[in-house]
């Protein structure tokens, strides 16, 4: 426990000094940076040299060695890393060496170094985990800091259709003025980047993906005479690209590893409500009040749902649900394994998402069979849709690749077409009643506004043209009938009745 009278040990701040060709402006850069700096953290400033051919890395150098009250680390890439590389250089230090906080400042001055202690508090005190300078929260302010107006159009056309296909409001996506927890950094996969300059843009998406929080706060726009190293064109569509790629990637038709937190666990198993989807049609189907069985219940969420439709619900896991307080029955057990539950006191079984995980779908339908009489249950299943366009598309390309999600998630053993999940249905002894095809969570991605109901839509209308090509899962609804075993059993059962009325009414007449 500490002592009552000891002050409690600063943060820990990294000020990040990215530079190329900056041995003009890096000494002004560098003492420029207030001493409140130094006296509210503890705090070491790291400059790294992207492979410059002027005196960056010297100029560097001389001002470490004049300050040597100042922990300060100069270092020099060998070999030019890029914008988005020598970040990543930047990151890994301040991550290996156990920083709270890392700040990022450009060496050309583009970004006044004044306004770290203000950007630093929302950090400090907990408020964010990631910080970024905003040219545009101030009206008109980085045209008048001059900011050249075709670079302040594109970047507001750019943002606003960023914003648009992330569901996000933020002023700006293009500022280099960023401040990092490291902790936020640890949770994403920031070494997957390109060494471009839209690295910025992949990292927020990365944050975003990870719920992490992101503050703006208004900052000063000052553009000089330094040279402008970013082609523009190119700029935007490698944002574009990079933004929509996360799209397809939250919809779960094209998975991005780089785009996926670290340890992200089952959180891409969420609910997806309020438009057209498998779950939205599974709480349609299941009648208020039934008694139901979820099996591969996930994190929990249906089951919660149905509890408020008035449904008695057991849920049936390799894990117990996360979803607290839910009055359910819980049977932990492995799919894979002969079934520990019983399915006897259901009318409704649910197999949402499920079927695909089973290493021998067969057996495991057979095996559900083997507890079928005479009464019907009611099967609700859904299962992704391999022959969905976008997979033949990356098949046409040469792209099979599997990831931790989507339609060639890396945990599904087996992959069904429309065709091949009803025989597989058929042989365990199901009467299909209806099967229909399931768009593709756009508004999950895009937001449940214009945009995300657009796709929607589009999706919906395509499906009436080619149901098998289009639909991103299978809905199924079928009816279970007794199993062979079931039947011997039963017409030994009842001939043994029928035999013993009969005699007894042949006594009876005697």
């Amino acid at each position: 426990m500490p002592h009552p009278n000891l002050a409690p040990p600063k943060p820990k701040l990294l000020v990040f000094v990215i530079a190329y060709y900056a041995e003009s402006t890096l000494k002004q850069v560098l003492e420029r940076i207030p001493d409140s700096v130094f006296g509210d953290f503890d705090c070491e400033i790291l400059v790294v040299d992207d492979a410059s051919e002027d005196r960056t890395y010297l100029v560097g150098r001389e001002y470490q060695e004049s300050h040597p009250q100042i922990r300060m680390t100069v270092l020099r890439n060998e070999y030019n890393q890029g914008y988005g590389g020598n970040q990543k250089v930047g990151y890994a230090f301040a991550i290996a060496r156990g920083f709270d906080f890392v700040a990022m400042v450009h060496g050309d001055g583009q970004y006044a170094p004044e306004e770290l202690p203000r950007l630093l508090e929302p950090l400090r005190s907990g408020r964010a985990d990631a910080v970024f300078g905003s040219r545009m929260m101030t009206r008109f302010g980085a045209l008048k800091g001059g900011m050249p107006l075709y670079k302040y159009v594109g970047n507001k056309i750019l943002t606003t259709l960023q914003n648009s296909m992330l569901g996000t409001q933020l002023s700006e996506f293009h500022s280099g003025y960023r401040i990092y927890s490291v902790r936020a950094l640890e949770g994403v996969r920031y070494r997957l980047n390109s060494n471009d300059f839209h690295f910025d843009t992949e990292i927020i998406i990365q944050l975003l993906n990870a719920g992490a929080r992101i503050l703006e706060l208004p900052i000063p726009t000052y553009y000089g005479d330094e040279i402008c190293r970013v082609n523009g064109v190119k700029y935007a569509k490698d944002v574009m690209s990079a933004t929509l790629q996360n799209v397809a990637h939250r919809s779960g038709l094209l998975y991005q590893r780089r785009f996926e937190p670290q340890g992200d666990g089952n959180a891409h198993y969420d609910l997806k409500l309020g438009y057209d989807s498998s779950h939205t049609y599974a709480l349609e189907a299941v009648p208020p009040g039934a008694r139901v069985l979820d099996i591969g219940a996930g994190p929990g969420g249906m089951a919660r749902e149905l509890t408020k439709q008035g449904c008695e619900v057991t849920v049936v896991d390799r894990h117990a649900p996360a979803v607290p307080t839910l009055d359910v029955k819980v049977v932990v057990q492995d799919l894979d394994k002969p079934p520990k539950f019983e399915v006897h006191p259901y009318d409704t079984l649910l197999l949402l998402d499920v079927i695909e995980h089973v290493r021998d779908p067969e057996q495991f339908l057979e095996q559900l069979r083997a507890q079928f009489d005479h009464t019907p249950k009611k099967l609700v299943l859904s299962t992704p849709n391999v022959a969905f366009f976008v997979q033949r598309l990356m098949l046409l390309a040469g792209q099979f690749n599997y990831g931790k999600a989507g339609i060639l998630d890396r945990t599904h053993t087996r992959l069904f077409t429309f065709r091949a999940i009803q025989h597989l249905l058929r042989d365990a002894g199901f009467r299909i009643k209806s099967v229909k095809g399931v768009p593709a969570p756009f508004p999950k991605v895009l937001g449940n506004g214009v945009l995300g109901r657009g796709a929607l839509r589009l999706n919906l209308a395509l499906m009436r043209v080619s149901r098998t090509l289009f639909s991103y899962q299978i809905f199924i609804e079928a009816e279970s009938t007794p199993g062979v075993d079931f039947l011997v059993e039963d017409a030994s059962v009842n001939s043994a009745r029928h035999e013993d009325a009969r005699a007894q009414r042949a006594a009876g007449q005697r």
